[in-house]
């Protein structure tokens, strides 16, 4: 219809050009007016590709749980730099992630006093090492938030954003001062155990067993939780036993947050909270976090790959003359063993994986679809407001299609298309985790 009336239009021009009239003008200035209104009815349809994109560089993007290797927070060795980690600068920029919630992580050991002051060392070292990139290392780059307002500004501003979580408390000791030391250092989350027994809470690895230590929380535990109401720091439940996250509920005078845990219904992994506990979340206020870790989405799947794959990494780490250690095992090691596997884990997995690539007899990798099902499975039992999204990248976690920062993308591609609105991803990428972090600070407010 177009291309007929434009050349009618070419003639009309023509014959105006040799003998103008009214006529002419009148019909040349209907045509022009008909041609462009029936030009603007033609709009590009948005693909369901640039529909995910447009979200998700609209929303803010938050992943709660990164383990650090304080080697890569140096001068010469660090997040600028395009490092075998999964979290660094140019991974977090390729992907579009705006904040990283940095771990300071000890792992479990003996509760004595020389445990508590090795433990102590380890966790500073690590608070001073986030500090470094954002305070000397990279400034114009990445900035610590404290808050959730100090998030928004920061990502208005072009930078990424860095948070720190606490995972196990066990470095604490018996101190309970040293817990506000920790929010003074920038701590906003924190949990009471880890894998083992801690001075403050049983961990969920006792359901191994059943032997407990304290059947929840200790009386120190329980002071704990008040202080950590007092100071402002989010009380994350993901590595401690059930009974332990249910006192805490009972005592918490705010929100509660699990920092990586995904549906137990899905997979029955101990790290998974079960039905009961998503609605305990749910009726707290808090937030449950879904973690991309492969044997928490889809045991069989998980358990197949990884069966195949483990022969593969020996394989690669012989070569490079290093020990590969199973997550079983991580318990038994010594911290020079843990540092020096962390140190080659990435690069191991990174050779590994490229040679799975070409391999016909590999199994399928859990995927972000995997990973998807759990956050559809708890939207659908605790709602919207409950559900938010973490990786454990550098601590075992990756998925594929999300197996390190630059991927992020694919996880609001994959909920684009199930459907969720983007109100709903952005309250999933860090809304509700936002909301529970202001929650808690008002509690803290109230109580000094």
């Amino acid at each position: 219809m177009f291309h007929s009336a434009r050349i009618l239009l070419s003639n009309c021009v023509i014959c105006m050009c040799k003998k103008p009239t009214m006529k002419y003008f009148y019909l040349f200035f209907s045509l022009t007016l008909f041609i462009s209104c029936g030009e603007k009815k033609i709009e590009k349809t948005e693909t369901l590709q640039e529909k995910a994109q447009r979200i998700h560089d609209s929303v803010i993007t938050i992943d709660t749980h990164d383990d650090i290797n304080v080697q890569n927070f140096t001068d010469s060795i660090n997040y600028t730099q395009n490092l075998d980690t999964q979290v660094n600068l140019p991974k977090m920029k390729k992907g579009g992630l705006d904040v990283a919630w940095f771990i300071v992580y000890t792992g479990q050991d003996t509760l004595t006093t020389e445990g508590y002051a090795k433990a102590s060392e380890n966790a500073i070292s690590k608070f001073e090492a986030i500090h470094k990139l954002c305070e000397d290392i990279a400034p114009d780059q990445i900035e610590l938030a404290l808050t959730s307002d100090d998030v928004k500004r920061i990502v208005a501003a072009g930078k990424k954003v860095a948070m720190i979580g606490v995972e196990n408390a066990y470095p604490i000791g018996e101190d309970l001062s040293k817990i506000e030391e920790y929010q003074k250092r920038g701590a906003r989350y924190m949990s009471l155990a880890h894998n083992g027994h801690s001075q403050f809470s049983d961990s969920n690895t006792g359901e191994k067993d059943s032997v407990w230590l304290h059947n929840g929380l200790s009386d120190l535990g329980k002071e704990a939780v008040a202080e950590m109401n007092r100071v402002g720091i989010m009380i994350d439940v993901s590595h401690p036993s059930k009974e332990a996250m249910k006192q805490m509920i009972e005592l918490t005078k705010a929100p509660i947050i699990a920092s990586h845990s995904s549906a137990r219904a899905l997979c029955g992994h101990s790290r998974n909270l079960d039905d009961e506990q998503l609605m305990l979340m749910k009726e707290n206020g808090g937030v449950v976090q879904t973690v991309a870790f492969s044997s928490y989405l889809n045991t069989e799947k998980h358990e197949a790959r990884s069966a195949y794959m483990t022969e593969i990494y020996k394989k690669v780490a012989d070569s490079l003359e290093v020990t590969w250690y199973e997550r079983s095992q991580f318990s038994a090691l010594t911290d020079e063993q843990r540092e020096e596997f962390f140190a080659n884990y990435r690069k191991i997995r990174n050779i590994g994986d490229e040679m799975a690539e070409t391999d016909p007899n590999v199994p399928p990798a859990v995927n972000v679809s995997d990973f998807v099902d759990h956050i559809d499975y708890m939207v659908d039992l605790i709602g919207i407001d409950h559900v938010g999204i973490s990786s454990d990248f550098d601590g075992g976690g990756g998925i594929e299609g999300w197996s390190d920062a630059s991927e992020t993308f694919n996880v609001t591609l994959e909920l684009v298309k199930r459907g969720y609105t983007e109100e709903e991803i952005a309250k999933l990428w860090g809304g509700n985790l936002l909301r529970v972090l202001d929650e808690v600070q008002a509690v803290a407010q109230t109580l000094n």
